[in-house]
């Protein structure tokens, strides 16, 4: 009814699920692209958490792998430089750039 999109993502620490997450997003995306993009920044934003979370732990991680079935999501994120067709996202939603 208010045309926000639900995205959900899970964190798994070898093979166990440690991590789940279902949220409606805050704002209105103008395409999938969009919305798969916002998703995939939450769940780096989430890793980074409980990347910092299990150093408590005493339990390192380098590299943490993100995956994302949205091709031009993937897509967004590999190309640094902003086109007319991504203008349209907010900046603060780009902080995955940063990470990967």
């Amino acid at each position: 009814m208010d045309r926000k999109n639900t995205s959900g993502t899970c964190h798994l620490l070898g093979s166990n699920l440690i991590l789940w997450n279902n949220k409606k997003q805050a704002c209105v995306a103008l395409s999938t692209t969009e919305v798969e993009y916002i998703a995939v920044e939450h769940a780096c934003a989430q890793s980074i958490w409980l990347k910092h979370q299990l150093m408590d732990y005493s339990v390192k991680l380098e590299n943490v792998p993100l995956y994302c079935d949205n091709t031009s999501a993937i897509n967004v994120n590999k190309n640094s430089i902003q086109h007319s067709k991504t203008k349209h996202i907010e900046i603060k939603h780009h902080f995955i750039r940063n990470h990967i």
